[in-house]
């Protein structure tokens, strides 16, 4: 790789001179376009893997999985809360981990491990399993999400890097939808080998995530230092010519992604603390149930339940593009956040109808505005942090707040309060309310910061 050798000089230099722009437009638009078509369709399927693994559960309980291992719904609720505390615990550590031995081999070695932890979830018996696979399954997953993003933006630019969380996002979008779709047809395994269909599901989805492991480990490359495939150490995937433009144009963007730090400021710490808004995540668990008590079928309230999770996906890229088009990402969360609040006010009416239509518009109108301000809101984010180190940290920590709030989360929806939910939905609201002002909040600090700003330049010039 001469050419690049010649440009740079050791990632750990204290002061390396800029790169001029040496190349033609269309050379660094091919470029780019082959490092679309490697980077994001294998960390879209990372992060679709994940989602598949982690929220599968919600399709088992409406299998008996409850009552096949003996447990309550508040029992279950506590294992939930255990899978958010493994990724809270450790979603720190690994991203040092990550940025220590680089992506190509942690993020392959991740799918590995919470692909075997799903696969053996097929074989709880009692409590005690199920507590032991939610903390490890979680503990496994944690620092995938923030890892996946920092990937992105050791390889993109600032700008480039946030139009890309919401392609990222597509993935987790993808796997909620469509891990209930495929739910609905293995279920109907249920007595196949003598197994229940809980069974297979697991067994089916813990599989895949392995195979993805392996897909990753053969064609995701590491950094521009090596970007070799973890299983293929000697096949370099680009050129020395587009290494070359492809380093060049971040190191021209952010001067700071060409050396590695040895510590990260407190800058990380308190960007994270700005962003850090309330999620309820517990509706995406017990969806499928909501919908079954409705009067649906056992397993086709798995189907319904998908409905507004795929109707979600375009709306979450027309808000993505709007965002990006008029510069407005502020206002794009907020407008999200009131979204999904409305949807929590209709369920916690609709609990005191008797219309399971109208009951059913409330669910997939929630689903259709769940999750999409949660990666608005990390490119928020990441377009005011200063290199890439500081962005990495506070996106774990961004992710790490959506975890925590998935440990009180996990016991919104409690057994005593079934199947309307009136207080479920009525916690709900507030949380999310309070989330919403918390972004109203950031919206206008950032609004004086940038009047001030505009002050000092102004009084500089004169």
């Amino acid at each position: 790789m001469s050419d690049v050798k010649d440009t740079y000089q050791e990632d750990d230099a204290e002061h390396e001179p800029l790169p001029t722009r040496d190349w033609s437009v269309a050379e660094e638009k091919k470029a780019k376009r082959k490092l679309d078509l490697i980077i994001m369709p294998l960390l879209t399927l990372g992060f679709f893997c994940l989602q598949l693994d982690r929220g599968n559960i919600a399709n088992a309980i409406t299998d008996n999985f409850m009552e096949d291992i003996n447990i309550t719904q508040d029992q279950f609720n506590v294992g939930q809360q255990m899978l958010s505390l493994g990724i809270v615990l450790f979603e720190i550590p690994a991203n040092m981990a990550l940025y220590r031995v680089g992506p190509g081999l942690w993020l392959t070695l991740q799918l590995f491990l919470f692909g075997t932890v799903s696969t053996f979830q097929a074989f709880q018996t009692n409590y005690g399993s199920f507590i032991a696979t939610r903390f490890l399954l979680g503990l496994t997953e944690s620092g995938f999400i923030p890892g996946g993003l920092w990937t992105m933006s050791t390889w993109y630019t600032r700008s480039e890097t946030a139009k890309r969380v919401m392609i990222f996002y597509f993935g987790n979008q993808f796997g909620q939808a469509s891990a209930k779709l495929l739910a609905y047809g293995i279920l109907h395994m249920r007595g196949v080998g003598g197994k229940s269909g809980w069974f297979w599901l697991f067994t089916l989805m813990g599989g895949f995530t392995i195979l993805s492991g392996v897909v990753l480990g053969f064609f995701l490359p590491d950094s521009f230092k090596k970007p070799c495939p973890t299983f293929l150490p000697k096949w370099q995937m680009f050129t020395d010519r587009e290494i070359y433009i492809l380093r060049s144009r971040v190191h021209i963007d952010e001067p700071a992604k060409s050396r590695k730090k040895k510590s990260i400021g407190l800058g990380a710490f308190k960007k994270a603390a700005i962003f850090k808004l309330a999620h309820v995540r517990a509706f995406d668990t017990y969806a499928p149930s909501i919908v079954r008590s409705f009067g649906f079928g056992q397993l086709r309230s798995n189907a319904m339940a998908a409905v507004g999770l795929f109707i979600q996906i375009p709306v979450s890229f027309t808000f993505s593009w709007f965002s990006d088009r008029f510069g407005r990402r502020g206002e794009t969360v907020m407008l999200g956040f009131t979204c999904h609040l409305i949807g929590y006010i209709f369920n916690r009416i609709f609990a005191e109808l008797d219309s399971r239509g109208v009951r059913y518009f409330g669910v997939v109108w929630t689903q259709t505005f769940g999750t999409f301000s949660h990666p608005l809101n990390i490119t928020w984010m990441s377009l005011t942090c200063t290199d890439s180190e500081e962005r990495a940290l506070a996106m774990a920590l961004v992710i790490m707040g959506a975890n925590i709030a998935g440990i009180y989360g996990a016991q919104i929806f409690r057994e005593d309060d079934r199947p309307q939910y009136r207080r479920g939905f009525s916690v709900a609201c507030a949380i999310l309310a309070f989330g919403l002002v918390l972004a109203l909040v950031r919206y206008i600090d950032s609004k004086i910061c940038r009047l001030g700003k505009k002050a000092c330049a102004k009084d500089l010039i004169e």
